[in-house]
Formats: C-alpha cells, sequence, structure tokens
C-alpha cells in the first residue's frame, strides 16, 4: 500500500511539473520590445543595440516596435495592456517612470502598480547646442544673450518631460532666462529644426546631438553632466561655466506589464546584463557617448522612485508645463 501511494505521488508530481512552463522554456517566440518614441531618436538607437544581442542569446527575435507620442504615454500603455508573459518589453526611462507624474495632469497608468522593472541599461548625458547663426560661444554667452533677448530664443524637444526639456526648464530657472519651448515628436525633428534654425537651442542625448556637433551643423556649448565627458573632452560642463550645481542625466531600461513571473524577470535581467558586457554592446554605446548601467530590479524602482521626486521639484519650481 506504501509503495502505491508513493507511486501515485510521483506520477501526480510529474504530471504537475509537466503541466507547468518551465523556465528553460522561456522564451518560445519572438519578444516584443515597445520604444515609445519615433525611430532614429537615442532610445531607438540604444534598444536595437540591445535587442540585437539579447536575441542572439535568447535564440529568439526580439522585435522593436515604434510608438512615439503623449510623453511616452502611447507606447506605455500599450504595455500596460499587454499579457504579463515576458513576450511583451517596453523601454522605460525618466519621462514615463518619473517625470510624467508631476507634469502631466492625468497619467493613465501607475508605475507602482501598473508596470514591472525588468532593470535600468543606461545612463546619458546631454550636449547644449545651439544653431551656428546664434552668436554665443558658451553658455555664460548665452545668459546673457537671452537675458538681452527675452522670448527671442526657442528651445527644441524630442518631447514634454524629457531631459531636453526639463533639462532647459531648470536651466532657466538656474539663470534667470527667458526661453520658449517648443516640443516635437521625435528628437530628428527637433535637431533638424535646430540645424536649419526654426530653432536655436537644444540640450538632448548625445547620440541625437553629438553627430552634428562633430559634423560643424551645430555648435557645442556644454554638457550636462558634473564632470565632462570622455566622448566630448573639449566640452566643458554646463556647470563650469558659472551655473553652479546644474546636472542633468538621461536613464532608462526594460519594463514589463505587472505581475510579470518573478523567474522572468529574473531571466531578463540576466540576458540584459551578459549583453551589456558585450564589447560590440560596449562599443555601440560608447561611440554614442552612453554608460551601460545595468541595475537589479529592486535598483532600478528606487531610482525611479527618487527620480520622480527630485524633478517633481524642478516641476514646481521652473513652472514647467506641457505646451
Amino acid at each position: 500500500m506504501r509503495k502505491r501511494f508513493l507511486l501515485l505521488n510521483v506520477v501526480f508530481a510529474a504530471l504537475a511539473a509537466a503541466a507547468m512552463p518551465s523556465l528553460a522554456a522561456y522564451p518560445e517566440k519572438p519578444i516584443r520590445l515597445i520604444v515609445p518614441s519615433a525611430p532614429g531618436g537615442a532610445p531607438d538607437i540604444l534598444m536595437r543595440a540591445l535587442a540585437t544581442q539579447m536575441s542572439q542569446q535568447m535564440g529568439v527575435p526580439i522585435v522593436i516596435d515604434n510608438k512615439p507620442g503623449g510623453s511616452y504615454v502611447i507606447g506605455t500603455m500599450d504595455l500596460v495592456r499587454s499579457p504579463a508573459d515576458g513576450y511583451t518589453l517596453a523601454y522605460g526611462n525618466i519621462v514615463s517612470l518619473a517625470t510624467n507624474q508631476s507634469l502631466l495632469a492625468n497619467v493613465p497608468y501607475d508605475v507602482d502598480r501598473d508596470l514591472t522593472l525588468v532593470g535600468n541599461v543606461l545612463r546619458a548625458v546631454n550636449l547644449m547646442v545651439v544653431n551656428n547663426s546664434v552668436p554665443v560661444k558658451n553658455v555664460s554667452e548665452l545668459v546673457a544673450y537671452a537675458k538681452k533677448n527675452p522670448g527671442k530664443i526657442a528651445f527644441a524637444s524630442d518631447g514634454n518631460g524629457t531631459t531636453a526639456h526639463l533639462g532647459l526648464e531648470l536651466f532657466k530657472s538656474m539663470t534667470g532666462t527667458f526661453m520658449l519651448h517648443v516640443p516635437y515628436r521625435a528628437a530628428t525633428a527637433a535637431i533638424t529644426d535646430v540645424i536649419s534654425g526654426n530653432a536655436q537651442l537644444m540640450m538632448a542625448n548625445t547620440p541625437v546631438t553629438g553627430p552634428h556637433v562633430q559634423a560643424g551643423r551645430v555648435r557645442a556649448l556644454g554638457i550636462s553632466a558634473s564632470q565632462r565627458s570622455p566622448a566630448y573632452p573639449e566640452v566643458p560642463t554646463i556647470a563650469e561655466q558659472g551655473v553652479a550645481g546644474f546636472e542633468v542625466v538621461a536613464w532608462g531600461g526594460l519594463v514589463g506589464p505587472a505581475k510579470m513571473p518573478a523567474e522572468v524577470v529574473t531571466r531578463l535581467n540576466a540576458e540584459m546584463r551578459k549583453a551589456l558586457a558585450t564589447p560590440v554592446v560596449q562599443e555601440r554605446f560608447r561611440n554614442l557617448g552612453i554608460e551601460a548601467a545595468p541595475s537589479t530590479p529592486e535598483e532600478f524602482r528606487e531610482l525611479a522612485r527618487l527620480e520622480a521626486i527630485k524633478w517633481a521639484k524642478v516641476v514646481k519650481f521652473s513652472g514647467a508645463k506641457v505646451d
């Protein structure tokens, strides 16, 4: 009788194991990676580099799906409505995970309730650039020119709530200047208008601005980090040019819908870290002036929490709003 009982237990255990999806089985089909911005911008370029390497490691295609618009809300809501099975992921960053909370009147998702944070991927600094016809060579001259010509300078951004937007709102509040904000749906469109002179100023991630600085199409005035960038050592920081304490650093990583299985999150975080450590991805990031900055899911959530607090203060004292 005892042997029969043990045999039945073994059979039931085997049947239960067969009915449960195993971690080894994931992934079994292509993964969709939503990038809530237009093709050609910094998030798109960087996520494609990461996705290509992760796809090779995991043995399934990782397909980029660009969903621009609405300050990252459109793409993020697509993710929120998707099954939490690990086959739909998205790029989540300082906009979707932090600044939207204080900048937008009605955010249709809650970071803690509706999203699973897989891990941070990158850290990026911004280059402040001007159209070549603007008669300034450095930040001090920009401040002086803006004060003499209030409202004459229009600064472009890749959308409300991005570091290109709020970084310059912070700059305005710290320097006592008045400049007009012109938001675009994509960074590529914004920098194109700065080059043409339809807008005069922009402060965006180095993958967007750097190539145009190197080609002489725009002039670099300063870097947004607290220290000079190894990729642009000749460009002084904005802080060292008289705006003491100024620092703006963008970040972003992988997120999923709420309640993703813990083992899937662990697998994705491990594959993300492995990909970021490869020479090919590191070189791609380095060439764009981006720092790979992998984190645990817990560290990523804490980063988002602290940055939401920081930028809420910036929005409040700068008077930034959705235009």
